[in-house]
């Protein structure tokens, strides 16, 4: 690590030379796998974004150039640049570094991330203010070709009107224009030559100053170049939009990166460069199964294997719904670029023409899963909780309102541990209670998720959504069987204290009840609508504890709560819930007992009523 060593903030990037700033990036590489392979996180796509960075902090001065992240799950080596690298080892370990761009952790990051397709939005904002205040320095969109897919980037490039915007589109999949052949390599290379840029700035100072003649000939010479640049490049979609643009660049050849920035960084005009990388380049591994390791937990760094392994509420959701497929034809799968996040590789395979992955686009996968729900099939949209809130909209509008019939098959929903802020899915019970027509369903329990599944496609008339944890199964009480009922109670129902709860959370509160006497557990399975019934269970107890793993405002325990004084019960009520802050990265065990939600929290809880 010996020029790493050397390295502690962005003005130390500048001092290396080529060949120092390529072995710095090796360096960088080996930093990061040893690190995820221990703590997990974002690797391949942050092995592609190596040397992209290292000329964006040789070229730019952040943070008075201002860089912004798309996602930010690209961030580390900025991160490492920055002056966190002897805190990197902390990465999406409590208390330590997020595995996104976070605000309140350096002033190198401008904004913070989480969610796609934001950043040339964002960027495009800071540009206007800088002009609007005066000052001075550009402002860089670092934006995946994957987030193009997202609408929200369409409207931001539609919306470019700006003389310091610089958007870098990193594209590590496909190529996003046509392949453009080696004169268009060439004339790029030219373009992007310092040399060059200086001496068409000249020419063009020199030839304005000739008599009434200048500035036409300029007109002239500007009108030739376009149209030159039109018959070589073939699309020339971005700079419809308004931008210079220049690619593709090799993103793995600092020498061309370098210019490429410089030139940028002279223009008095916006610019977006198009940059060629490989997702998990320098591991083997990564390269191979970039999708695998794209967000990936522990593993073995000699073997690239996983460290965890075994079935998860995603596998289950997989398995179950592909088992639908083979019975019924109607069944479809529609996911926003997450099929091996959300256990449709599979199914995908096995039945590509039911199988969508519309990309990461949460709105347009909600209303095309409402189109096809319109046209007789039924559509299962497996989405992260915390993506799920990007398409409010489409499921009051496009759904619900139509009463049709889409099932929403929630992945993440709860605490989702070391991704942290932006991933928590915390917030969905609170908006889906809110909208009219739809049925929430939340297991505990693989065997219950596939049960809810069939539930859900042929018990339901109308749209419903199923909600689960990340990973796998938690405690299960000896002879707890799900009887598909809305709710359940274990224990004595005459006792004089009641603990209520739904999903991940009901281990919990099993395992507290094991602890307590006096006290019985309604477990609620089907969380909207609240069957009265289930009022009517807690109403008698001298005591009620509602336990939420999910936001207070808005949520179950909330309309719990409501619906207790509705019915005039006597009855203590107690809502145990996260209330009114984002949760940060920390092991879901850590959080659940920071929140009150664990068995020992539990107990004290209840233990401590009087």
């Amino acid at each position: 690590m010996a020029y790493l060593e050397r390295v502690n903030s962005p003005k130390d990037v500048k001092k290396l030379n080529l060949n120092e700033l390529n072995e710095l990036c090796e360096e960088i590489r080996e930093l990061m796998i040893n690190v995820v392979s221990q703590n997990g996180g974002h690797l391949a796509s942050n092995l592609g974004a190596v040397e992209l960075t290292v000329a964006l902090h040789k070229v730019f001065n952040s943070p008075n150039d201002q860089i912004v992240f798309d996602v930010g799950h690209q961030s580390y080596t900025h991160k490492i640049l920055t002056g966190r690298k002897e805190d990197f080892a902390t990465l999406r370990t409590e208390g330590g570094i997020s595995g996104f761009t976070r605000r309140d952790e350096s002033a190198h990051d401008i904004f913070s991330s989480g969610h796609s397709s934001t950043s040339v939005s964002s960027a495009l904002g800071l540009a206007k203010a800088k002009s609007i205040k005066g000052e001075k320095g550009k402002v860089i969109a670092i934006i995946g070709d994957g987030a193009l897919t997202g609408g929200l980037a369409y409207e931001a490039l539609n919306n470019n009107e700006s003389n310091n915007l610089i958007v870098i589109l990193n594209d590590n999949n496909m190529s996003i224009s046509q392949n453009v052949g080696t004169m268009a390599k060439n004339l790029t290379n030219i373009r992007t030559s310092p040399k060059y840029f200086t001496f068409k700035s000249r020419v063009t100072r020199h030839i304005a100053k000739i008599p009434k003649l200048g500035s036409q000939i300029n007109r002239f010479i500007t009108m030739v170049n376009t149209k030159i640049r039109k018959r070589v490049y073939k699309n020339t979609f971005f700079e419809d939009l308004g931008f210079r643009y220049y690619g593709p660049i090799d993103g793995h050849d600092l020498d061309a990166l370098i210019d490429a920035f410089k030139v940028a960084k002279a223009h008095n005009h916006s610019v977006l460069i198009h940059i060629n990388t490989v997702k998990g380049k320098g591991y083997e591994f990564a390269e191979k199964n970039p999708s695998l390791f794209h967000g990936i937990g522990k593993f073995n760094i000699e073997t690239g294997e996983p460290i965890s392994s075994g079935d998860t509420f995603s596998s289950i959701f997989g398995s179950t719904l592909l088992n639908f497929a083979q019975k019924d034809s109607r069944i479809c799968a529609v996911t926003a670029a997450m099929s091996t996040g959300t256990g449709l590789v599979e199914f995908s395979n096995t039945y590509p023409q039911r199988f969508f992955d519309v990309g990461i686009a949460e709105q347009h996968a909600v209303t095309f899963s409402g189109g096809l729900a319109r046209g007789g099939m039924l559509p299962f949209f497996a989405v992260y909780s915390t993506f799920l809130q990007r398409a409010y909209d489409q499921i009051i509008h496009d759904v619900s309102m139509q009463g049709l019939k889409v099932v929403f098959c929630i992945d993440r929903a709860g605490f989702v541990g070391e991704d942290g802020e932006s991933h928590q899915g915390l917030f969905d019970t609170a908006f889906l209670m809110s909208v009219p027509d739809l049925a929430v369903y939340s297991p505990a329990y693989f065997d219950e998720l596939s049960s809810m599944m069939y539930q859900a496609a042929y018990k339901e008339k109308n749209a419903v959504a199923i909600r689960y944890s990340r990973g796998k199964e938690g405690y299960r009480p000896e002879g707890y069987e799900y009887q598909k009922e809305d709710f359940s109670i274990i224990g004595n129902p005459e006792a004089e204290k009641c603990i209520v709860t739904y999903g991940r959370e009901f281990s919990e509160c099993a395992k507290a009840l094991e602890e307590l006497e006096n006290t019985y557990l309604i477990k609620i399975n089907k969380i909207k609508p609240l069957d009265k019934a289930v009022i009517d269970a807690a109403a008698n107890a001298k005591a009620v504890f509602f336990f939420e793993e999910g936001i207070r405002s808005g949520g179950v325990g909330e309309i719990f709560g409501s619906m207790l004084k509705e019915k005039n019960a006597e009855c203590d009520y107690c809502h145990i819930a996260v209330d009114d802050e984002f949760v940060k990265q920390a092991p879901v065990t850590s959080q659940l007992k920071k929140y009150g939600l664990d068995s020992e929290s539990v107990i004290r809880k209840v233990k401590d009523y009087e």
